[in-house]
């Protein structure tokens, strides 16, 4: 079983990630995915290849820029709310987890060479909505949902849990909790709103304090994901934790996420301003090592971030 003894970027190095997976595979690979789920493509080969033209782009940007790749597996919809939703049992959700991380473990063990190390990632998306927390749990509650997925994935390759698109702090504690619990490295990803807060007002420096707080600091980083830079960069000028802030996956689009709801058209904005944009964060945030993109981003947009980023 693959384990890391370490995370590579933990030491300093700067590792690239994708993009938009969903977003890609829906408006621009044509692709119907019910609930926004990618898993259930590694069912069929005509999704396997998919995700291979998918993964590919971002892999080569790598390779150009000679840098390691936190490579992720398409979990974020795999946890037992929405695979119920796709009718799914637990078992089979099971399978369907470990089924992504063997898929993308493959593409590590390929493309891996001394100074590139790749990371194998698992996103555990939310309970719920992505946008909204309607409804919420207590940390307790979030802890005890999130421990099925964890289980399942520290019997696999897995080299850190990442909790992504995650709302509000209590589901972010319980992840940090359950995946501490099943001896797996955990990251936290808050989405932000164009206040550059938490969906449910919280302010995302006491956000990430208060996931320290009542996890004994477990997480092993966060990042800020599904916003655009703008919504957030003046939030950096504040006091905050913003040593514990290793990644950014930034969206394309300007839109709140209200917007983008109601939008049936890809935004996939500016790659080039997106690209300064991240360079404008990185003089906020020295301790960035994970970069790479949430909705409407491509392997344009990662491709233009690790051109500028990378030659600074």
């Amino acid at each position: 079983m693959r384990h890391r003894a370490a995370l590579p970027q933990l030491s300093g190095d700067v590792l690239l990630t994708d993009g938009g997976m969903e977003t890609t595979l829906v408006f621009l690979d044509g692709f119907e995915l019910p609930c926004f789920a990618s898993f259930p493509l590694l069912e069929t080969e005509e999704g396997r290849a998919a995700l291979e033209r998918y993964y590919e782009p971002y892999l080569e940007v790598a390779r150009r820029h000679g840098t390691g790749f936190v490579i992720e597996a398409a979990t974020w919809r795999a946890n037992p709310a929405w695979g119920e939703q796709l009718g799914y049992s637990l078992d089979r959700l099971a399978d369907a987890n470990r089924r992504a991380v063997d898929f993308v473990a493959a593409i590590a063990e390929r493309e891996e060479e001394p100074g590139r190390p790749f990371v194998i990632n698992v996103p555990f998306g939310p309970e719920g909505d992505a946008y909204d927390p309607a409804g919420r749990m207590s940390a307790s509650e979030a802890e005890q949902y999130h421990s099925w997925q964890a289980d399942v994935i520290a019997g696999t390759q897995t080299d850190v849990i990442t909790g992504l698109t995650i709302t509000y702090v209590e589901e972010a504690i319980g992840i940090v909790r359950a995946a501490a619990a099943a001896g797996m490295p955990v990251a936290m990803s808050f989405t932000v709103e164009t206040d550059g807060r938490l969906p449910t007002g919280q302010p995302l420096a006491e956000a990430i304090e208060q996931v320290d707080a009542e996890t004994a600091g477990a997480a092993a980083y966060f990042m800020v994901n599904c916003a655009h830079p703008t919504h957030f960069v003046a939030v950096l000028d504040e006091e905050g934790p913003w040593d514990r802030v290793r990644g950014i996956r930034a969206n394309a689009s300007t839109k709140s996420h209200a917007e983008l709801d109601e939008s049936d058209e890809l935004d996939d904005g500016d790659p080039g301003d997106l690209a300064q944009q991240y360079l404008a964060i990185g003089e906020r945030l020295p301790h960035l090592t994970v970069l790479g993109g949430c909705c409407g981003t491509d392997h344009r947009h990662v491709g233009s971030v690790a051109d500028a980023w990378l030659v600074r």
